[in-house]
């Protein structure tokens, strides 16, 4: 029997503003668009991973166990990025030794938490991408 492996994955949130949500996740955070469902939009996050939000008419209640986290070696120049075009962080990128990261937190329109992040060891620590 030949593996079972998946081609992509896809995390979807809820939105009630669409529009600003592109905005965002469009020139603040430069995610390119993959697919633009109308109701919902689909961005690649990195190679098979995206990240897609939909339109709902419920309040969306950013649910403080999810963290949006976005892996890269730049964390210094995103929080300067991200604080040049107006969004809040919860200061200056810093290391944190429990988790050997070095992170800053923001937020999106829709209160979603947002975690850019640099691993301070090997990732995936077997190595393999």
């Amino acid at each position: 029997m030949p593996p079972l492996i998946f081609d992509a994955q896809i995390t979807f949130a809820p939105t009630t503003d669409l529009a600003a949500c592109a905005n965002f996740y469009e020139t603040v955070m430069l995610l390119p668009l993959v697919l633009d469902q109308g109701s919902c939009r689909i961005y690649r996050v990195a190679g098979g991973g995206y990240l897609g939000f939909c339109q709902t008419d419920a309040p969306v209640t950013a649910d403080e166990r999810l963290i949006l986290t976005f892996v890269c070696d730049n964390v210094d120049e995103w929080h300067a990025r991200l604080s040049a075009q107006g969004v809040v962080t919860d200061g200056p990128p810093r290391e944190n030794a429990q988790y050997q990261i070095y992170h800053f937190f923001a937020r999106d329109p829709d209160g979603y938490r947002i975690e850019v992040q640099r691993f301070l060891h090997s990732f995936p620590p077997d190595g393999t991408a």
